[in-house]
């Protein structure tokens, strides 16, 4: 038996999410059995587990779109008993049962080695956010951005990928400009790295199709009128990695950007990104984080929080990460 968050929603009943007592014979058929040690809470899965959005596609469902953990037993020749692994993505959470549990059962090719660098519990600080965070930094700069070219801003900086962002653009020497709807974090934000703290609402309103030119580059998690304004705040031939909906999935802009300064808008899958692409982040996050730029990040909750702390990150009031420690 293990402890999972288990999301049911019986013919025509609302959904309902609880801290469930499971056999371990109800997991997904799969080759890898994982013992997890820590999974995280997301965006999405705080939208999995209050329904908020249609994320999970079948149910009973155990959400978590993170785990990391050590290999209990495999029938894929690729993988021990006793493997430290991580997973993020691929559909797990929302079509297979993921890692807001005790125990998960996966495809062998959905998992990557735990970087020697992290910790379990490091890995689950950087997690989906994090990894994203790392996928839009490798996607800039693997399109010529370097730190010389000027400002970089990060829009949702409080959150998961803004933070992890911040972390990652400052130890490689850029300048970043950290855009919040929470003022009060600036500290929180300079003691990542961020030069500069401007309010959310500089961008967050309708704005005209060309601005002033400011940034070199973007990492976006926002989406809606705050993606639009600052692609058309980037200067000539910069570029924007748009990779979250915080604000919204519209993107109420115009062609000028793209057709008159260059601009280019990348866009950001953590999802379903190749194992090469995941590699690549990951690797970046091994030699470009510390320890203590994870601590400041993160925060800890148990399995029994992690259905409370869902309603909390949808409405905003989260900051960083929050690691799940799923014997909790």
């Amino acid at each position: 038996m293990f402890k999972a968050i288990l999301i049911e929603k019986p013919e025509g009943a609302p959904q309902s999410a609880r801290v469930a007592e499971l056999d371990e014979a109800r997991l997904p058929d799969a080759p890898v059995t994982v013992r997890v040690e820590y999974s995280t809470l997301n965006y999405k899965d705080g939208l999995a587990i209050t329904g908020k959005s249609p994320v999970v596609r079948k149910f009973p469902m155990v959400p978590g779109i993170d785990l990391a953990g050590v290999v209990e037993s495999s029938v894929a020749p690729e993988w021990h008993a006793g493997d430290r692994v991580l997973l993020n993505g691929w559909g797990v959470g929302e079509a297979h049962w993921g890692g807001l549990a005790q125990k998960a059962r996966v495809k062998a090719d959905w998992l990557q080695r735990v970087p020697e660098a992290f910790t379990t519990r490091q890995a689950m600080a950087i997690g989906t956010a994090g990894y994203t965070a790392s996928l839009c930094v490798e996607a800039l700069v693997s399109h010529g951005l370097t730190a010389d070219r000027g400002e970089v801003l990060v829009t949702g900086a409080s959150g998961g990928v803004g933070s992890i962002a911040i972390a990652l653009l400052s130890r490689a020497h850029f300048k970043v400009v950290a855009s919040t709807g929470k003022t009060g974090e600036a500290a929180y934000l300079k003691g990542l790295g961020a030069a500069e703290v401007i309010d959310r609402n500089e961008l967050s309103q309708a704005g005209k199709p060309l601005q002033k030119e400011r940034w070199a580059a973007v990492i976006d998690s926002v989406g809606s009128h705050t993606l639009a304004n600052a692609c058309a705040q980037t200067r000539y031939r910069g570029l924007v990695a748009a990779c979250g909906l915080a604000q919204g999935m519209d993107f109420p802009a115009t062609v000028a950007p793209f057709i008159l300064r260059g601009v280019s808008l990348l866009g950001i899958d953590s999802v379903m990104a190749p194992r090469d692409l995941r590699q690549k982040a990951w690797d970046r996050l091994a030699r470009g984080l510390d320890a203590a730029a994870l601590d400041r990040v993160s925060n800890v909750i148990g399995l029994e929080d992690a259905i409370h702390a869902a309603q909390e990150i949808v409405a905003g009031k989260v900051r960083g990460r929050l690691i799940v420690d799923v014997s909790r």
